[in-house]
């Protein structure tokens, strides 16, 4: 018979697997729909001529590919965390241990290569807007792309915690997100590209070999989530599992054991 260890370890497999599965749809879909709305020889800029109002509807639509992930059997199995810096955020509020946490990141960077791979077939049209790789913009200092990007992902790890922990609003939570893209992008990303992602960044740099100031998608994002985390510590006591959706879906009730419950 199976040690409870291994038992436990088998559940964890399952974790990263669907961590890496949720990774690459990201992805794949997210960033064909920045390739569409965007891309050249696209009609979607005739079909919305107004750049800003055709950034936030990819930027929504983008969030709705985050929101499915999380609906689907993937956020039942791992809770769809998809960005290292969502996962490094749960670990530091003890949602996660310390095993676990690594394993999603490794996973999630697997994974956002393997989705990106696929946006090759987009050939002229996805080499137009490099695969939809985050860039610094021309004329920023490091500096403000940096912040850019710490501004951005503390929005999202704050959101991601004030939602997660009111019971109303809890359900609501994958929805949140794709409206707060649909702000955020519009106002940030002619500065860094509102990654908050470094997954989702890792992916296009990958196949388009635009590799431009790639740390600082790593840097900003894990200042964001550290100032989300600080600022939302007392709120994060109450947070149940490190998951965005499925909350009570647990397989061996793992994941409250780690949140420290039982």
């Amino acid at each position: 018979m199976p040690t409870e260890s291994a038992r436990d370890w088998g559940v964890r497999w399952r974790l990263f697997v669907s961590e890496a599965v949720g990774t690459a749809a990201l992805v794949l879909g997210g960033l064909s729909i920045v390739i569409v709305m965007s891309g050249a020889g696209s009609p979607m800029p005739g079909i919305v001529p107004n750049e800003r109002l055709r950034t936030a509807l990819t930027a929504f639509l983008f969030g709705c590919v985050g929101a499915g992930i999380a609906l689907s059997r993937v956020g039942r199995e791992s809770g769809a965390h998809i960005n290292p810096a969502v996962t490094m955020g749960f670990w530091l509020w003890r949602k996660l241990d310390a095993r676990v946490a690594v394993g999603y990141v490794v996973a999630q960077m697997l994974g956002a290569g393997v989705g990106a791979l696929p946006l090759l077939a987009w050939g002229a049209m996805g080499r137009s807007v490099v695969f939809g790789a985050t860039i610094p913009g021309v004329g920023y200092s490091t500096a403000a792309v940096v912040m850019g990007e710490a501004v951005t992902t503390f929005g999202l790890v704050t959101t991601l915690s004030i939602c997660l922990v009111f019971r109303r609003l809890r359900p609501y939570t994958p929805f949140a997100i794709a409206v707060l893209y649909a702000v955020m992008v519009p106002l940030e990303s002619h500065i860094s590209g509102t990654s908050t992602n470094p997954a989702r960044t890792f992916g296009p740099a990958l196949i388009s070999g635009r590799w431009d100031g790639w740390w600082i998608y790593w840097v900003g994002p894990m200042v964001g989530m550290l100032a989300a985390v600080l600022v939302c510590s007392r709120l994060a006591k109450r947070i149940e599992v490190a998951k965005l959706y499925h909350f009570e879906s647990d397989r061996r009730r793992l994941f409250h054991r780690m949140a420290g419950t039982r």
